[in-house]
């Protein structure tokens, strides 16, 4: 019997670069950069020491960023990029060998995993036939995926179908939705195995959780970080951006899952602590030609921005220990001429409309 062709179906990756070869080593099929949530194993040209047992749990990669740790066999030999047969319920499923060793342990503890007797075990390489039966799996989630959203519609049930993936050994297929309230999809299950005969299991996931599987390119021009390394997903709040200085823009600030950005948090604690070596928004310089108002601060050339109250048609950038100098003179009575004097540079103030109220951006709001 020969083997279906697995280079013919550009979904049996399950994200990795390319498909791994089943008669060889597969490690051409992880490419760094360009694998959904690849990983870089540490310990791969270090040779296990004299005496010292391998780590007797793998890492496998499933459909898009789906991974799962499985206790192998002691006589089993694996190596990153083996396609393998895993204890599924029920039955098998296949999957590919993303990690192995020591590092393995690494992102059990990172991941808060502990291995106890349930743990599912990996069975063995998988063989022909295995790969047979998944291939043949695979090339039905799509239809699947069209003819189940198709049910949806014609049930009126609010979700969204995101994506299918088929057990290795056709008999079960996961189904993830998003959703925004609960949803009585028993009507949906008693139709779906009816149309597919196999088992059904509905998983919800949310928006973030969507992007990461669907995938996508970033307004920075790079994948998803949600996709290529992002693995636990952070807060993300307007608060974030108003700090940064950015502007309260939803189509700037949201991200493919209609969410604010998540790398809105990477530089968010840079700009917490620089922020504190600058004067509060709500504080007012006092000159003898008139007050004048915070308008907005440039935490990297450390200038601040001030307009007079009683003539806001213009803006001042004025160095922070400018500032500093002139709130020490205020706090001992003393008011300089004008700002001018200390001015870096001058500006005319521009007035926009955003056209968005605050109730609009909480929504973006985790």
């Amino acid at each position: 019997m020969t083997l279906i062709n697995s280079k013919s179906s550009p979904f049996l990756h399950r994200g990795c670069e390319g498909t791994p070869d089943a008669a060889t080593r597969g490690e051409g099929c992880f490419s760094h950069g360009a694998c959904k949530l690849d990983v870089q194993d540490r310990f791969l040209r270090m040779p296990i020491p004299d005496g010292q047992p391998d780590y007797p749990y793998v890492e496998i990669r499933f459909k898009n960023s789906r991974k799962d740790f499985f206790q192998k066999p002691d006589d089993l030999i694996l190596m990153a990029g083996d396609i393998v047969a895993v204890e599924s319920s029920p039955g098998h499923d296949i999957g590919i060998v993303s990690l192995t060793g020591h590092s393995v342990e690494q992102q059990m503890a990172k991941k808060a995993f502990f291995p106890n007797q349930e743990t599912k075990k990996v069975y063995r390489k998988a063989r022909v036939n295995d790969i047979e039966k998944w291939i043949y799996a695979v090339m039905k989630e799509n239809d699947t995926l069209f003819r189940t959203r198709k049910i949806i519609y014609d049930l009126n049930l609010e979700m969204k179908l995101n994506d299918v993936e088929y057990q290795g050994d056709g008999t079960k297929a996961i189904f993830y939705y998003t959703a925004d309230d609960r949803v009585d999809f028993r009507q949906l299950i008693k139709l779906l195995a009816e149309q597919f005969r196999i088992r059904i299991e509905m998983k919800q996931i949310g928006v973030r959780q969507e992007a990461a599987r669907m995938g996508g390119i970033g307004s920075c021009g790079r994948e998803l970080c949600c996709v290529t390394w992002l693995t636990q997903f952070r807060s993300v709040t307007t608060a974030t951006a108003r700090i940064q200085q950015l502007s309260l823009n939803p189509q700037k600030l949201a991200g493919q899952c209609s969410k604010l950005k998540c790398c809105l948090n990477y530089e968010y604690e840079v700009y917490q602590e620089a922020l504190r070596e600058f004067p509060q928004p709500d504080l007012v310089l006092q000159t003898k030609y008139g007050n004048a108002e915070y308008m907005k601060a440039d935490v990297f050339k450390r200038l601040v921005w001030y307009s007079y109250i009683n003539d806001n048609s213009n803006m001042m950038a004025i160095p922070l220990k400018e500032v500093n100098e002139i709130i020490s003179m205020n706090k001992k009575g003393v008011k300089p001429d004008k700002l001018e004097d200390f001015a870096y540079s001058k500006e005319q103030k521009t007035e926009f409309e955003v056209g968005i109220s605050e109730e609009d951006l909480r929504r973006f709001d985790d």
